[in-house]
């Protein structure tokens, strides 16, 4: 039996009622939406409406029209990074950041765009007294993520949020590893604009992903993609209202179903239930490590501030060769390297040679969890 623990890539497996939901459009729906006036399409277009509803209610937001699907969360961020800042702007980040932030923010660098890393310790946690430091006039948006995807430190968004409302800056926030497993008041924290993907703790097929924005940043940020979107066929110019203006071709209906009956599950499930269930997992696989002579702990060491995801760092041995091995031998899935975030590995003192990512869902058991330790003991002993 396969033991899954690289939930942090993309879960797995997907919530109960994904996989019906999907073969239900494939087999017997089959419309696309805003392009046919037959049942079908209105069908279609009643759970896309319903999703985006179901997504405002989670995250707490009120404006249905203003939910925009992509293709995944590295589109969104895109969309809002390339949509938003111009030559001269200037954009605070964490030090934790995912590729995904990193590397638009590095391509617009090269057009005249700044920004600013507010430092982490190596903990991976914000050192929130440098972060107001950092503001200057042409100070345009801070992105940030909500927790790390290397060693699952949560960041201090509400916080945050209030220096961006104090100086007027726009805020944008990464839920990548967040939604869906953690409590999100897109108001309470004041966001500007909140980003997600549908294929991690939503529990949701890979392929969909979109984002939250309010009118007042909506009307500031471009579309990064123009095309037909069924509506103002008459026009050769991209519609301005919303979902419309960022949700040009043929959209994932495929995704946006199998999304629906995720987003319906966790609801059912309740998002406190799933969050304790998941430190429950994650406080009992650390007290396993700390156990074990020859494994480094990355990160904090207990449950409070963390979600699911435990980086280790097996210290003179090869952290690739360690995955490899306890799939290998034990058939558990991790995943080791640098996960996308180098910057973040820097701040935790794990760069070059990365780590082997743990990282634990709704569906992972107690047992799963005594056996991976085990596993990891044994293998040490056995194999190095």
């Amino acid at each position: 039996m396969e033991i899954y623990m690289d939930n942090a890539a993309t879960s797995f497996p997907k919530a109960p009622g994904v996989a019906e939901a999907i073969n239900n459009y494939i087999t017997k729906v089959g419309g696309s939406i805003n392009r046919g006036a037959y049942s079908k399409a209105f069908e279609a277009e009643n759970i896309a409406f319903e999703t985006r509803e179901l997504l405002c209610e989670l995250f707490n937001f009120d404006k249905p029209e203003n939910v925009i699907f992509t293709a995944n969360i590295t589109h969104s961020l895109n969309i809002l990074i390339k949509g938003l800042l111009k030559k001269g702007d200037h954009v605070i980040i964490s030090s934790m950041e995912h590729n995904a932030v990193m590397r638009p923010l590095n391509s617009l660098a090269k057009e005249g765009v700044e920004f600013s890393k507010c430092p982490c310790n190596n903990y991976g946690q914000l050192v929130l007294e440098s972060f107001e430091e950092l503001i200057k006039p042409n100070t345009k948006a801070v992105i940030i993520t909500h927790a790390s995807n290397v060693c699952g430190t949560i960041m201090p968004l509400k916080e945050v949020g209030a220096i961006c409302r104090k100086h007027g800056i726009y805020y944008i926030i990464d839920a990548a590893q967040t939604a869906g497993c953690m409590d999100i008041n897109f108001k309470e924290l004041g966001a500007s604009a909140l980003a997600f993907t549908g294929h991690k703790s939503l529990l949701g097929p890979q392929g969909i992903g979109g984002f939250l924005i309010t009118e007042e940043l909506n009307n500031k940020v471009v579309p990064l993609i123009e095309g037909g979107t069924g509506s103002l066929s008459e026009l050769e110019i991209q519609p301005s209202y919303m979902p419309d203006k960022f949700e040009s071709g043929t959209p994932n209906l495929l995704g946006i179903y199998g999304l629906n009956a995720s987003l319906k599950y966790i609801f059912k499930q309740g998002i406190i239930n799933i969050r304790e269930k998941e430190m429950e997992l994650t406080e009992a696989f650390i007290k396993g490590i700390k156990k074990i002579d020859k494994v480094q702990l990355i990160g904090l060491g207990d449950t409070e501030n963390r979600t699911a995801v435990v980086s280790l760092d097996f210290n003179d041995k090869d952290n690739g060769v360690v995955c490899h091995t306890l799939n290998k031998y034990y058939n558990i899935s991790t995943r080791s390297g640098l996960h996308c975030a180098p910057s973040a590995h820097k701040v935790l003192n794990t760069f070059p040679r990365g780590t082997v990512r743990f990282s634990f869902s709704h569906f992972t058991t107690m047992e799963n969890i005594a056996y991976a330790v085990r596993s990891i003991e044994e293998s040490l002993n056995n194999y190095f």
